[in-house]
């Protein structure tokens, strides 16, 4: 951590937490994990749209409620783990089209810890045989850092705070988005568009710099002669124009007169490689993911991620007033 003349960066990050931390030895193996990618990267992103692109809240006509954990690279101490809940729906009483959300996160990796608080709001209007939606999210930062566990070699240095530093600070994302009937989207969304740099401690001594961060998102659902079995094709690129990582994942999913299931596999080039399971029953939905590490970290030192969602419509109105078009996101 810098002085108050210069800001953060990744690198004096890693530094300070690399002598006592082994976990971030091995994320150092990992290239697009240890370039400074400041959000989480979800197994289970296909089910978490609306928290990638604003554009997706409301989209599918319903109330959904998602949360999902993540626990990286278990085994080693003060590993990464997030915690994500979400929540979306239309706005019936001005129409069909528009739709709003809300959501938390909460990242903690080492000395650090980071939240989100934010609201967002979509816009879908209906082109050719599909949906083109727009959205746009405003949030809240809250970021710590515990400067009273740095392992640094000059004790005195002002570079590092020698105590727990908090700071605050404002944000933007927005997205774009096209839903086609057939069963297929295609995303382009962006989080931090305002760079914002949080000034953490009362003295507003250290800083921290995040920079915009750039996905491409995209799916397709494959149909079988089977009706009640298809594979949803999924997947997620994303990018601060100096490192990128990229996801692609296919499920086969069974749909039951009462109940859905599903299991697939996920991968990631250089980074790693998963599998996923899941059930839908009565509008609840639970999944989990197991995500092995490829660049040398143990097999055993993966990512757990449990994903637990609800999703119902909305009977706020009398009958006949709440009529409208769904549009289904994989």
């Amino acid at each position: 951590m810098k002085s108050a003349h210069n800001i953060m960066s990744t690198d004096s990050f890693y530094k300070v937490r690399m002598k006592r931390h082994l976990w971030f030895c091995m994320v150092l193996m990992l290239p697009v994990l240890a370039r400074a990618q400041y959000d989480a990267a979800f197994t289970n992103y296909w089910a978490l749209q609306n928290y990638y692109n604003p554009a997706a809240s409301g989209l599918n006509g319903q109330l959904d409620v998602q949360a999902a954990y993540s626990m990286q690279m278990v085994g080693f101490e003060n590993a990464p783990a997030t915690m994500l809940v979400s929540a979306d729906l239309p706005i019936f009483f001005i129409g069909p089209r528009h739709g709003i959300g809300v959501g938390f996160m909460n990242d903690k990796a080492g000395l650090f810890a980071n939240k989100k608080f934010y609201l967002q709001y979509a816009y879908h209007q209906p082109i050719g045989q599909g949906h083109l939606s727009a959205g746009v999210r405003a949030a809240m930062l809250s970021e710590t850092f515990d400067g009273s566990k740095v392992d640094a070699v000059d004790t005195g240095d002002p570079v590092f705070a020698s105590s727990e530093v908090n700071g605050t600070g404002f944000d933007l994302d927005a997205g774009l988005r096209f839903t086609h009937k057939k069963g297929w989207y295609a995303g382009l969304s962006a989080m931090h568009l305002t760079s914002p740099v949080v000034k953490l401690g009362d003295d507003k001594v250290n800083e921290i710099s995040i920079k915009p961060l750039f996905y491409a998102t995209a799916g397709y659902i494959l149909r079988l002669r089977n009706k009640a079995v298809e594979i949803p094709l999924t997947g997620i690129l994303r990018t601060d124009l100096l490192a990128w990582r990229g996801d692609v994942s296919a499920r086969v999913k069974y749909k039951g007169e009462k109940f859905n299931f599903y299991a697939g596999v996920t991968y990631s080039p250089t980074v790693s490689a998963g599998v996923l399971i899941g059930t839908n029953f009565h509008g609840i939905n639970i999944g989990y993911s197991y995500e092995v590490y490829t660049g040398g970290v143990g097999a055993l030192n993966g990512t757990h991620e449990i994903m637990l969602g609800y999703s119902t419509d909305l009977n706020l109105f009398k009958k006949g007033k709440n009529k409208h078009q769904a549009v289904r996101i994989l």
